[in-house]
């Protein structure tokens, strides 16, 4: 908790400043009852007779000089100043929200952009193990109610306990047997609000979690729209939606009805308290002479003993907010504290013939159980080659890449780029050099300049030009009513695949990469397509180490080595002519692959 106001450091005059035009907001509120007796115990029932009230008196005189005053004066008079000092106050809580608004929206925008600066700084398996709905959350939700309760804490700091203690200490000024219903009135009030928050504090961590699980079915029903739709489950989804979404208000509805007994409880004491001084004031006008009790005191002590028990419920409301906000600081700083398991270093690299290198590499999933995803790869991939990389579903393809990205770190072995271990490379240094295309084309709301774009912010438009035309997206895009400036949905929904997988290639070519990683990234493309593609890079990128994850033999067939990969380990690496009379697997692979395509020419 200590962590998170450590946010308000930049804000601290506005943080100290809110809580100081509070306390004039409280002493006027604690000023008017004092000034409400005198119009009605000297203006309404004296007649202008000021003499039994110091307040009143001093007053008169110092206006209007000695003498007699008509009660008449005596009301405008105290009227008046009963309206200025509600101005006053009013400008002070004014002044107060203005500030408390400003720190705790402050804190917010910093706290939230040090959070999303956390998460994006996290690994795969870091961001996989909170869980996109859950993340959502905590940035959008979470913050929110950390800065509802800021402001909160700096408006309500100190107004419940100078309300608390200014008008006890008013109260017993007018009568002391005034204090004795408060004595009988906290104590009840005090139970009540143990008895409801100690039940109520455990359910608001339960909410946040019922609160992830919808925002992740409703994340996870938004991007596979097209899935659900497909398989006609939007049903089975609605219900998934309705037992989440159900969970939540039920949880939500527990601890309304466990806050909601404050409320009357409240108002029966404030009401029996009140009945209690009306009661012993008016006993005390009629049986006790000279007592001084008057209308006036009575209801002076009416509006501070309601102040009192007020105050009381603005520290249930407190407790209920602190309650929530604790589940939330905990669930913020559990990202903030989340150290990023990969850890930049501060080389950059050094000329080598070799791009890339495996050394005894082994690689298990955090947390997986079972055999290693990878086991004993040993590989150099050379400056300017093409790299093919071939095997089964589920042999460890992409695994393998995502160790040169440093998306993961190898358990085993080490990983080098241009001579250098991955661990040792800066970060920034290492991904600048390498353009990753993925099997899921990601791309983004905007123009499709500004797409490719993501790849080099400052591309020339001829650079982003060139950058299509390698990847064959020039004609598709300039088949478009604005060319470049045409609009792409969001995911590229406006895009069909294969045109989807041409931008992806696009943008990362135009960053002129020394490695070209190409996951899976052609699968969408027809073979008439692909092979201009593989031609169009043979020729233009002679320099960049290419790396192809593919499941066709035609897609890789011209690669300079293609290495086959079963069960996690490198079986075989050569050119396609060697691997054919040499490994059994790729043969398998060629021969089941030629066999369906001649059973579908067959067919045709």
């Amino acid at each position: 908790m200590r962590r998170i106001f450590g946010y308000l450091k930049p804000y601290a005059f506005l943080a100290i400043i809110s809580p100081l035009l509070m306390i004039g907001e409280v002493f006027a509120d604690l000023l008017l009852p004092q000034l409400m007796t005198v119009i009605v115990d000297c203006g309404i029932n004296a007649s202008g007779d000021v003499s039994s009230s110091p307040l009143g008196s001093t007053v008169m005189r110092i206006l209007y000089g000695a003498g007699e005053y008509t009660s008449m004066q005596v009301i405008l008079t105290f009227g008046i100043l009963m309206l200025l000092v509600v101005l006053i106050g009013g400008t002070f809580g004014v002044l107060c929200a203005f500030t408390a608004a400003k720190a705790s929206q402050g804190l917010g925008n910093d706290l939230r952009c040090d959070a999303y600066k956390r998460v994006m700084s996290l690994s795969i398996q870091q961001t996989d193990k909170f869980t996109t709905g859950s993340l959502v959350t905590r940035m959008t939700n979470d913050i929110a109610m950390i800065v509802e309760f800021t402001e909160m804490i700096l408006r309500m700091l100190v107004r419940p306990p100078m309300f608390f203690i200014g008008g006890t200490i008013m109260l017993c000024a007018l009568d002391i047997k005034f204090g004795l219903v408060l004595l009988c009135s906290l104590p009840i009030m005090a139970l009540t609000l143990f008895l409801v928050l100690s039940r109520a504090v455990p359910i608001f961590g339960t909410i946040q979690k019922k609160l992830d699980r919808v925002n992740t079915v409703v994340q996870e029903n938004v991007t596979g729209a097209r899935v659900v739709k497909a398989y006609v489950r939007e049903e089975h989804e609605n219900q998934r939606f309705e037992r989440a979404n159900r969970d939540l208000r039920d949880t939500n509805i527990r601890v309304h009805k466990l806050m909601a007994i404050t409320h009357p409880v409240l108002m029966v004491v404030m009401n029996a308290s009140i009945i209690a001084i009306i009661y012993m004031g008016g006993w005390e006008i009629d049986n006790v002479a000279g007592s001084g009790m008057s209308a006036g005191s009575i209801m002076a002590a009416v509006t501070y003993v309601t102040q009192v028990l007020m105050s009381v419920m603005m520290v249930s409301m407190l407790f209920n907010s602190i309650s929530r906000a604790m589940a939330c600081i905990k669930r913020v700083e559990e990202v903030l504290d989340s150290e990023p398991v990969i850890i930049s270093g501060n080389r950059t690299g050094e000329e080598s013939d070799i791009a890339v290198s495996f050394r005894n590499v082994g690689f298990r999933y955090p947390s997986a159980a079972g055999r290693p995803v990878l086991e004993d790869i040993n590989i150099d991939i050379k400056r300017g080659e093409t790299f093919a990389i071939i095997g089964a579903t589920g042999a460890g393809k992409t695994s393998l890449v995502n160790l040169i990205l440093r998306f993961y770190d190898a358990t085993e072995g080490e990983v080098l780029v241009d001579g250098v271990p991955v661990k040792e490379y800066d970060l920034g240094a290492l991904r600048s050099k390498i353009s990753y295309v993925m099997q899921k084309s990601e791309l983004f709301s905007g123009t499709i300049s500004e797409n490719i774009r993501w790849g080099k912010e400052n591309a020339t438009d001829e650079e982003v030009a060139d950058a299509a035309r390698i990847a064959q997206a020039q004609e598709f895009v300039e088949s478009f009513g604005e060319g470049y400036d045409s609009y792409i949905a969001e995911k590229g929904a406006s895009l069909s695949g294969g045109q989807k997988q041409r931008m992806s290639i696009a943008r990362a070519l135009v960053r002129k990469p020394e490695i070209l990683i190409l996951d899976d990234s052609t699968s969408a493309l027809d073979l008439a397509t692909e092979a201009k593609l593989r031609a169009s890079l043979k020729e233009e990128l002679g320099d960049t180490t290419v790396i192809m994850i593919a499941q066709r033999i035609a897609s890789v067939r011209d690669a300079d080595r293609i290495a086959v990969i079963e069960n996690g380990t490198i079986v075989a690496c050569a050119p396609h002519d060697e691997l054919m009379r040499t490994s059994a697997t790729y043969r398998d692979i060629y021969n089941s692959q030629t066999k369906e395509a001649g059973e579908v020419r067959v067919n045709e």
